[in-house]
């Protein structure tokens, strides 16, 4: 399997996460922008481009949750190993 897919396949669940928050994101951005500036051109371009780079951010964010809690994780099994020593 490519390195790509794999990313994919390895990352599913963040990654629906991601779409459907970006979807979200885009309608209220548009509204919100359009309701600012009253010029649709304006708005779309906006609820574009700004949800576009709060998705990337949003992926790498859940990453990061997802390792801290695997280091929590690892952390209270190595506390509960030497407690039992």
């Amino acid at each position: 399997m490519s390195k790509f897919r794999s990313l994919l396949h390895n990352n599913r669940q963040t990654l629906s996460k991601t779409a459907s928050y970006y979807v979200i994101h885009i309608t209220v951005a548009a509204m919100v922008a359009y309701a600012v500036t009253g010029n649709l051109i304006a708005s779309l371009t906006l609820s574009l481009l700004e949800p576009t780079v709060q998705a990337f951010a949003f992926f790498f964010h859940e990453k990061a949750w997802q390792r801290w809690n695997v280091r929590k994780q690892a952390a209270a099994t190595n506390a509960g190993l030497s407690h039992a020593a």
